[in-house]
């Protein structure tokens, strides 16, 4: 997944060669809290940190290796480090676990990872932003069930996107913020053979929290709820998607992607223009709600701990967070290219003729005295007589001598009068980007 969907940033974050890197910083950030304890040499932490190897494609390379034999890969990492810095690298990892190793040095990934999807999420609005403004007042059908309902503007729409995504930010902040905890406490959390002020020391240099009552690791409910909210990040996605789908149909066309010179939409029909990234968005959640089920199953672990999580984690952090990347980049750039049919907006607005202003009939009857049920009948008399013989449905209405005398002319043109739909859009805008 990494190689066919991940972006420079994002892929640099789970390369081998970050990972270990991190690990090396945890194991020298330990070194030098048992420096400051008096419980290793100064002269052996320094000669630790002077000698420490770069690590690079050939230091992953030997690692690998040794770990063929080892069948461990932090005894492996561990090998690699004595091999080039000698005796002193003997006070590496005393008193660790590799747990302490491998679930702070993740942690440390999966902060830089979640740091490069709020911002792609801060691109998103922005462009949301900037595209509902643009169509604050652009008048379109809104659609429930898939059937015509009353009019709204395409800017509300974008609109509520931008609030939905805003609130999957502050989800992914106190997400990212809970599972960006370290801990270096031992073989089963208990500090029996490295002092708590390592844990500190280690934690605050990397920028980490600390989980606050480790086993021998960190408690997997953390990963399972920053999983899930990017499965609900993926969600929100599908939904602006499939709009996007719906509204490109054929039959409605008021929207549709852009598309480039020389594009092909069909290997057979050079007619078509489908909806390619959408249609795509919409498979990429599926496999975020995916790793979210696998996250969620990784928080019941043996005891102290199993292993039964770490094949499952190794996928699912470097895929999950991957894709929502290049997804959230995708739809990016899908909202910035979206072309609006206005016109056709305004056509599929009066292709039932009327209908949708038939809740303002209602309501003007209810409002002159007319009992509810009757008021309903009313109005369903003369909508279905729009629909049977194709005329207007405010003709119909005018036609209806007891509609006439119940409400008059001028109240039944007046609730034809697609402004009275929108004189309040203005507010869900101040709700949503402020006064």
């Amino acid at each position: 997944m990494i190689d066919r969907y991940s972006r420079p940033v994002m892929r640099r974050i789970w390369t081998d060669e970050n990972r270990i890197t991190a690990w090396l910083k945890i194991e020298l950030l330990a070194l030098e809290a048992l420096v400051g304890l008096g419980e290793v040499p100064k002269e052996d932490w320094k000669a630790c940190v002077d000698r420490a190897p770069t690590v690079d494609a050939d230091a992953v390379r030997r690692i690998r290796d040794i770990e063929k034999t080892a069948q461990h890969e932090v005894i492996a990492f561990l090998s690699w480090l004595e091999q080039s810095i000698g005796p002193p690298a003997r006070f590496l990892h005393l008193g660790l676990t590799s747990s302490d190793v491998l679930d702070t040095g993740l942690a440390l990934q999966v902060k830089q990872a979640g740091e490069v999807l709020i911002d792609d999420i801060d691109m998103l609005l922005e462009i949301l932003e900037q595209r509902a403004r643009e169509h604050q007042g652009t008048i379109m059908i809104g659609r429930t069930h898939g059937i015509h309902a009353e009019p709204i503007t395409f800017g509300l729409k974008l609109a509520s996107w931008y609030d939905e995504f805003r609130r999957h930010r502050v989800r992914l902040k106190g997400a990212l913020s809970r599972i960006t905890v370290g801990k270096v406490s031992g073989a089963v959390g208990t500090f029996a053979h490295i002092p708590p002020q390592v844990e500190a020391h280690v934690c605050n240099g990397l920028g980490l929290g600390i989980e606050a009552a480790a086993s021998q690791v960190v408690h997997r409910d953390r990963h399972s709820e920053f999983l899930s909210v990017l499965a609900g990040i993926g969600a929100s996605m599908e939904r602006v998607a499939v709009e996007i789908r719906h509204l490109q149909r054929t039959e409605v066309r008021e929207v549709e992607e852009a598309f480039l010179d020389g594009q092909k939409g069909s290997s057979a029909m050079p007619h078509k223009k489908n909806p390619i990234l959408a249609e795509n968005l919409t498979g990429l959640s599926r496999l975020l709600r995916g790793y979210a089920v696998s996250g969620l199953e990784n928080v019941a672990l043996w005891h102290e701990r199993d292993i039964s999580h770490s094949s499952v984690e190794r996928v699912v952090f470097p895929d999950a967070t991957v894709v929502l990347d290049f997804a959230l980049a995708r739809l990016l750039g899908l909202i910035g290219g979206l072309v609006v049919h206005e016109e056709r907006m305004k056509e599929n607005l009066e292709q039932s003729r009327g209908l949708v202003f038939s809740q303002a009939l209602l309501l003007e009857l209810a409002r002159r005295g007319v009992a509810r049920q009757e008021a309903y009948e009313m109005v369903q008399k003369n909508a279905l007589r729009t629909w049977n013989e194709k005329t207007h449905f405010k003709d119909v209405c005018l036609a209806d001598e007891d509609l006439v005398a119940r409400i008059g002319k001028e109240a039944i043109e007046s609730a034809f009068d697609p402004d009275r739909y929108l004189k309040n859009i203005s507010i869900a805008f101040n709700r949503v980007f402020g006064g």
